[in-house]
């Protein structure tokens, strides 16, 4: 028995491991990218996962979904700028797969999420590098040879039981690989058909892959495995691409080719209706999984897992520990990071952004003139300002806006210190209530809390880090209407998780995972609307829409700090990440010199993204924060045409 053969021999313990993981987290992370299209990266077994992933996304969501390689990252890194990105390693020592995260999480403006099967590995000590990367680890006991296997089959299983169980389909799976079936076949009886196709194809040494799109992963793994491991040369095609030409090697090459077919019942049919008009001197195989469902889908990977060992077998070689020669292992380790230059990075500085939230997206004729004036009068008036306060959003600015309540990053709270220490005031305006007070008194030195001002709630409730809860006594009568018309939409069925009402400031309700919050900005609005109910007190942020009672909004912190402060209105310097209505922080943003991290605001006046286009959130935050020049009298300035080189701009924080 070779060395690949011991692997498949393991394949039933890694499968009953795979059966029994946790996949809660991996749930939450597709369920919170199911209402977009997603790209799944990877290398060789890894794309194998990567194919699979974006499969079944496409098939329960009906969202294009694709795979890539991490090559395909690191040319165009923005492609993570608008799709959740899901990185795949089994070991995480693959030079390419971690420069294409450093990349991919400098350009995001949505979620990266990391698959792995090592809780030590280069990958994963680059990740504790970064912030906002959601990390998955599978530990695998015994690493896999040459070719992806356990690790592979691991993955997969939990991938496939992740979308089988979100759409409520639990205990799809046999409880042993051995009871995995084809079409209702057992595998080996599938198997044990294919000894004269072996022999056939061996002796050819070509197959043409034909296949239904259900089952692109189980394609995608087989060429890559007779490929990588140099049994067969292998070309693929799905079933109809093959009719486009490619069938003219069956004509002039016929002695070179044979033909294995993976199909499922949709297909079954066109597949034997063609292959009745193939010449009777080529050796077909047909491999029939039940549907594209998940646990087909593993079987499949499994048929061609053997299939792959009978061909090894046939030619004599092991595929598992085949003889790498040292010029290939140069190659993989190349240092991509030195031979691959970045993208040229945009001089854009707000114009584009502007544009954006304003409807004006490509391919419409932006009139730069008049929008670069703007911003360059803003620029200039901006940098010429002392201030002696700054105003921040908490969630999406200060830290991650995510579900869990976490603390700012330590890279956020030096710069916070930094500021408090030289006297400036520092405001924090949330949706959230007291355990931001806890979060900052865990991780902010206590001489510095007198220089912080909280407006939380959305500035319904103005407080310190260490000041008091409030009462909660007053009620409003608007925000118990609120409750009860939104607590009936739950019922009916509307996707929400949680309806907060926090008296008598506002009702914050929260959506299952998955769910936009801007699409269901008008879900809550127009029924406030059908009941008569006062619209412009709705905002959203990325993960709730909040109902606020009148005079609460976050622009009250600001005129507190105003009032009990002396400070002039344009000594205060604003910033937050949803600066266009409804978003919650349009009234911050609505303030004369403000920024934004992510959506600016669309006056034109303020409101502007003035940091690089890549960066959004937290790095557009620090961004600023280290443009800051602290100045004599407890003041500071800002300056954003500057040549600093932060280690932010090297890489992403």
């Amino acid at each position: 028995m070779n060395y690949y053969e011991t692997e498949l021999e393991r394949l039933n313990t890694t499968y009953l491991e795979a059966l029994t993981a946790d996949v809660g987290e991996l749930k939450k992370a597709i369920a919170g990218a199911s209402n977009l299209s997603i790209i799944g990266v990877g290398s060789g077994g890894s794309f194998t996962v990567a194919s699979l992933l974006c499969n079944l996304h496409e098939a329960y969501t009906g969202r294009v979904s694709r795979p890539s390689t991490p090559l395909e990252i690191i040319c165009n890194p923005t492609l993570s700028s608008a799709s959740p990105v899901f990185l795949i390693s089994a070991e995480g020592k693959n030079p390419d797969i971690i420069e294409a995260l450093l990349r991919a999480r400098s350009h995001s403006a949505r979620s990266v999420h990391v698959l792995t099967n090592r809780q030590d590995s280069p990958l994963t000590q680059s990740i504790a590098k970064l912030t906002d990367i959601n990390t998955h680890v599978f530990n695998l006991t015994q690493k896999d040879g040459y070719l992806a296997t356990n690790s592979l089959l691991m993955d997969a299983v939990l991938v496939a039981r992740a979308y089988g169980e979100l759409d409520g389909q639990k205990d799809q799976f046999p409880l042993n690989v051995c009871d995995l079936t084809l079409n209702g076949q057992p595998i080996q009886d599938w198997l044990d058909t294919t000894d004269e196709f072996v022999k056939e194809v061996v002796s050819r040494g070509n197959v043409i892959v034909t296949y239904s799109p259900l089952l692109t992963s189980i394609a995608a793994d087989l060429e890559s495995k007779l490929a990588e491991a140099a049994l067969l040369h292998c070309q693929l095609a799905d079933i109809r691409s093959f009719a486009h030409g490619r069938h003219l090697w069956l004509a002039e090459r016929s002695s070179d080719c044979a033909i294995l077919a993976l199909v499922e019942p949709s297909l079954e049919g066109l597949w034997s209706h063609m292959r009745t008009m193939l010449p009777s001197t080529i050796p077909t195989l047909t491999m029939s999984t039940g549907s594209g469902a998940p646990w087909d889908l593993i079987a499949g990977l499994v048929a061609q897992m053997y299939l792959v060992s009978r061909i090894a077998r046939e030619i004599g070689k092991d595929p598992g520990r085949p003889t790498v020669p040292q010029f290939g292992r140069d190659l993989y380790y190349a240092d991509l990071h030195k031979f691959i230059p970045k993208p040229i990075e945009s001089d854009d500085r707000g114009e584009r952004s502007k544009y954006e939230v304003l409807g004006a997206r490509w391919p419409s004729k932006f009139r730069y003139g008049s929008m670069r004036r703007n911003l360059n009068a803003y620029k200039i008036e901006l940098e010429r300002q002392k201030f002696k306060a700054i105003v921040f959003d908490y969630d999406g600015t200060l830290c991650t806006s995510q579900r869990k309540d976490a603390p700012p990053p330590e890279s956020i709270l030096n710069q916070l210190t930094r500021l408090a220490d030289a006297g400036i005031i520092v405001g924090i305006a949330s949706g959230r209530g007291g355990s931001i007070q806890e979060h900052l008194r865990n991780v902010l030195p206590k001489n510095v809390w007198p220089q912080f001002k909280l407006g939380l709630y959305n500035g319904g409730w103005i407080t310190s880090i260490d000041g008091p809860e409030p009462s909660g006594k007053d009620t409003s009568e608007f925000l118990s209407h609120v409750t009860r018309i939104v607590r009936g939409l739950k019922n009916f069925g509307v996707p929400i998780e949680t309806i907060r009402t926090t008296q008598p400031y506002q009702v914050s309700i929260r959506f299952l995972e998955g769910i936009a919050t801007d699409q269901m900005w008008f879900v809550i609005a127009d029924a406030l609307r059908h009941a008569g109910l006062d619209l412009s007190r709705m905002v959203r942020s990325k993960h709730s829409v909040d109902v606020l009672a009148g005079g609460v909004g976050k622009s009250r912190l600001i005129a507190q700090i105003i009032q009990e402060s002396k400070i002039d209105p344009y000594h205060i310097l604003t910033m937050g990440d949803q600066g266009a209505w409804p978003g919650n922080d349009s009234a911050l943003l609505e303030h004369k010199f403000s920024l934004s991290v992510d959506l600016p605001s669309r006056r034109i006046d303020r409101g502007w993204k003035l940091s690089p286009p890549h960066k959004r959130d937290v790095d557009a935050t620090i961004w600023y924060l280290e443009r800051i020049q602290l100045l004599p009298e407890s003041t500071f300035s800002i300056c954003i045409t500057d040549n600093i080189i932060s280690e932010t701009d090297r890489e992403p924080v």
